[in-house]
């Protein structure tokens, strides 16, 4: 014989003492003694009765506890145990929230005040977005294992070595980002993925420089004046890296002393402080030269908006058959000093933008050797703009 249903109604619900009461079908709303009441269902599979919960009253109104308890009779009348299905269902519902794909954005917002220019120039997330994504971004996070992330890298592992290490590298953080979360991901699935893997074969390529004594030269042959070849000249004459140069503005310029803001200033891990770059008469000149051009303030701005592009002077020197590429003059300055001056290496690495030394021990040591720097760009201007390089002594010795 059939139990009754709907025994209950929404005021007696609501104004019920403390205690048990059913609703028919195994439908029990239980009140306790501080007010709070629980909906609870009591179905029998494969011989066991199974209790439950439905839910908090009133945020379960009568209504609603019916309809789930009719939901899931239904499973049960099946042979289906209801608590193990929800768990289930839960289960993969929570693996759909928790895609890689998901996980990777939530992870690179996270980091994006770590990141120059809060990573708007997409350099952290493009590995991930080109070569992973594309194959495992709609896989749970949880479900990825090294076996995966073996098949995606292979295919650029050797060719693209630097490209697949990047990726690698940003996988293990969404890992660890995802285990943050609370998900249960395989910590070491990236590092089992580098074992089956193998070593990569690809060497490492340095970015081509020019030889400094063929730099006078070249700087001479930048006199056409245009934003490019000014901008060229003033990387050279400072050898600051291209982002910097590229996002030079008026207002980081005082007299004789321009301060590119760190934001702009890679490779000085553990500073985030500003970076002075003494200016020599010949770098001042450059942007004297430069001012003109100007656009909001930006000594070296693009065709339409913003600045030029960090591949605009590569292809300048592309264009001219150069093997050598503006990142290389840094490479040429570097070789310069250690060749032909006695610069201590302190100076030289700050005149490179490198930091110096703990933290503890620039703590102590609170100086940027300004006044060295400041002979050393004016010796190295003057050798570049000569257009000979033999035209000042580059005898080993103290500058003169």
């Amino acid at each position: 014989m059939a139990r009754p249903l709907n025994k209950l109604s929404a005021a007696m619900v609501k104004n019920a003492a403390p205690g048990k009461y059913s609703d028919g079908g195994g439908l029990w709303l239980h009140k306790r003694e501080d007010g709070g009441a629980q909906w609870v269902l009591r179905v029998h599979v494969h011989g066991r009765r199974r209790e439950m919960g439905l839910g908090r009253f009133p945020d379960v109104s009568l209504k609603d506890a019916r309809a789930l308890a009719e939901r899931w009779r239904a499973q049960a009348a099946q042979g289906i145990d209801p608590i193990k299905e929800r768990q289930a269902q839960r289960r993969a519902q929570a693996r759909n929230l928790h895609v890689l794909k998901d996980i990777a954005l939530d992870a690179f917002e996270s980091r994006k005040a770590e990141l120059k220019g809060d990573g708007k120039a997409g350099r952290w997330f493009s590995p991930l977005e080109l070569h992973v994504l594309p194959k495992l971004g709609k896989v749970p996070v949880a479900e990825i294992d090294q076996t995966d992330i073996r098949d995606t890298l292979a295919p650029i592992w050797h060719e693209k070595a630097d490209t697949a290490r990047k990726a690698m590298n940003r996988l293990s953080i969404c890992f660890r980002h995802a285990a943050a979360l609370g998900l249960d991901v395989d910590l070491q699935a990236t590092e089992k993925a580098r074992a089956l893997l193998g070593k990569q074969r690809h060497t490492v390529q340095n970015i081509p420089s020019m030889p400094w004594q063929d730099v006078p030269a070249f700087y001479q042959s930048l006199d056409g004046g245009g934003v490019t070849e000014l901008a060229l000249r003033l990387l050279i004459l400072t050898a600051v890296r291209s982002d910097g140069i590229r996002h030079c503005h008026l207002d980081q310029m005082e007299g004789d002393i321009w301060t590119v803001p760190a934001v702009h200033v890679k490779g000085r891990r553990g500073a985030t402080s500003d970076f002075r770059v003494p200016l020599s008469s010949e770098a001042i000149a450059v942007i004297e030269a430069a001012k003109p051009l100007a656009r909001d303030g930006f000594l070296f701005p693009g065709i339409r908006k913003g600045v030029i592009s960090d591949m605009t002077m590569s292809k300048y020197m592309k264009t001219r058959d150069l093997g050598a590429r503006p990142h290389g003059f840094r490479s040429s300055f570097r070789v310069w000093m250690a060749e032909s001056t006695n610069t201590p290496h302190d100076v030289s690495e700050t005149a490179m933008g490198h930091v110096v030394g703990s933290a503890v021990e620039r703590a102590y040591r609170r100086t940027d050797f300004l006044e060295q720097r400041r002979a050393l760009m004016e010796r190295w201007a003057k050798l570049v703009a000569s257009g000979n390089m033999n035209v000042v002594s580059l005898a080993n010795g103290t500058d003169h």
